[in-house]
């Protein structure tokens, strides 16, 4: 992972409406071998919050001025540390607005990832700790708490620079429940959200289930087929990158890999050829089986509770909008 630029600034800020005191470093960080574990670790944790959001870039102006500076630095007019400087002065003026937020170290960072170009932005915060010393004393430390990671944001640059169609270039920690200390972040981004990444999730694998119905296909080649989305989508969730319908379309049917593809472009689902996957989403869609005494049933988890209910006290099964095909026969059968 090329580190191009990298540099951290400090505000200190406390949550309770005192002003924000900016730190700010004069030059950029050197590279070392602790700076690539730092974005490393950093990207590790930042891959598996779940509840992340993805957008693109407000029109420039005094209220989301951030895209204009990144312009003007990938351009040359700017160096990354005034660059840098711009933009944390910026997030300390709003986090004095925002009675609520609390300050910390403020890292940005832009950096190479195969073919594509990153900015990652991060508030990070110490956590308390100890540690061991040479004299074999135990001692205080602080060290950098990535698990607690709750203000966040990358940006493609890339995909920002070349696909001018694209609404999804950015990504940023949504906060739990939308909480409004978040909002301050994602004003200071200038992101508004183009992609809703559960629902795009959850259109996906409805349009999934379908093809899976209108292809009849025996219960084990459905799981194959399901085991086989939800692992792609996982891997794509941990890399931090968006599934590919076409992409997926392969994995899931090597023998006919554009056969869901063309199964979704022609019910028009409205999906966007690159969906950002949601994890707690992914969780959700897994398959119930049972098989005995010449009855079988299998059935996809995210059914349970809508189409498919389960008494237990009376244990029985109550299934509503059977498939067509089953409805058919016993039609026939009634006849």
């Amino acid at each position: 992972m090329p580190i191009r630029h990298c540099i951290v600034h400090l505000i200190d800020k406390k949550p309770d409406g005192t002003p924000a005191v900016l730190h700010a470093r004069d030059s950029e960080l050197n590279l070392s071998q602790a700076m690539e574990n730092l974005l490393a670790d950093l990207n590790e944790s930042y891959n598996a919050k779940q509840g992340k959001a993805w957008g693109y870039f407000h029109e420039e102006s005094g209220a989301y001025p951030f895209s204009g500076w990144l312009e003007r630095y990938l351009e040359g007019q700017r160096d990354f540390t005034s660059f840098s400087r711009e933009a944390v002065e910026h997030l300390s003026k709003l986090m004095e607005e925002s009675n609520l937020s609390t300050g910390g170290h403020v890292l940005l960072a832009h950096y190479q990832q195969g073919m594509t170009d990153y900015l990652a932005i991060a508030l990070l915060h110490h956590s308390e700790g100890v540690t061991v010393t040479d004299a074999l004393d135990v001692a205080p430390a602080k060290h950098l708490d990535l698990g607690q990671l709750h203000l966040a944001a990358r940006i493609n640059i890339s995909e920002w620079q070349n696909n001018k169609q694209s609404r999804q270039y950015i990504s940023f920690i949504k906060g739990k429940n939308g909480k409004k200390v978040s909002e301050y972040f994602r004003d200071f981004i200038g992101c508004q959200e183009g992609v809703d990444a559960p629902s795009e999730t959850r259109t996906l694998l409805k349009a999934f289930s379908d093809f899976v119905e209108s292809e009849d296909l025996a219960e084990e080649q459905a799981r194959e087929k399901t085991s086989a989305l939800v692992g792609y989508a996982s891997t794509q969730a941990k890399l931090g990158e968006p599934m590919t319908l076409e992409e997926l379309s392969m994995v899931i049917d090597e023998e006919h890999p554009r056969a869901f593809y063309e199964h979704i472009r022609n019910k028009d689902y409205g999906l966007s050829p690159e969906i950002p996957p949601d994890k707690r989403t992914l969780n959700q869609f897994r398959r119930f089986t049972g098989r005995a005494e010449g009855l079988s049933i299998s059935f996809e988890a995210h059914l349970l509770g809508s189409r498919i209910e389960y008494d237990e006290t009376r244990d029985m099964l109550i299934i509503r909008q059977i498939p067509t095909q089953l409805a058919d026969q016993l039609k026939r059968r009634k006849d």
